[in-house]
């Protein structure tokens, strides 16, 4: 994983939503966003864009996040990629059951566009020192 998170693929089908958190990642945040509508454009792109991270959206049409992040997971070009779940859902349960099925966060709508860009990178930081403590030599 790269040093800073500076990319970041986001797949919602909600534009107004998408546009908010676009301008938010880009502008608050400084980091560099694509942008796609569902899941299957979210592998297709994530393929194409090599992003930092990955955000889906819980609901859309087509291919829902849940699915669309087993896919990344099992894809091993595409594994090693966060991921972070965006949900209007955020009840105990459904949250657990977002972790158990591998997610890395999970971040509830609506969000606040100021302080998104310090969110994903909060839990950025937290799975790539995961990741870095995994591989350390014994």
């Amino acid at each position: 994983m790269p040093a800073e998170l500076t990319t970041i693929l986001y797949a919602d089908d909600e534009e107004d939503i998408l546009d908010v958190a676009t301008l938010s990642l880009e502008m608050v945040g400084g980091l560099t966003v694509t942008t796609c509508g569902d899941g299957f454009q979210a592998i297709e792109a994530a393929h194409r864009a090599r992003p930092d991270l990955i955000m889906l959206d819980v609901m859309m049409p087509g291919m829902d996040g849940p699915t669309a992040m087993s896919k990344i997971r099992a894809d091993p070009g595409l594994a090693d990629i966060p991921v972070i779940l965006i949900t209007a859902r955020v009840r105990g349960p459904e949250v657990q059951d977002y972790f158990a099925l591998g997610a890395d966060g999970v971040i509830s709508k609506p969000f606040d566009p100021m302080t998104l860009p310090d969110e994903i990178r909060a839990i950025w930081r937290t799975k790539t020192a995961e990741r870095a403590a995994v591989h350390l030599p014994p």
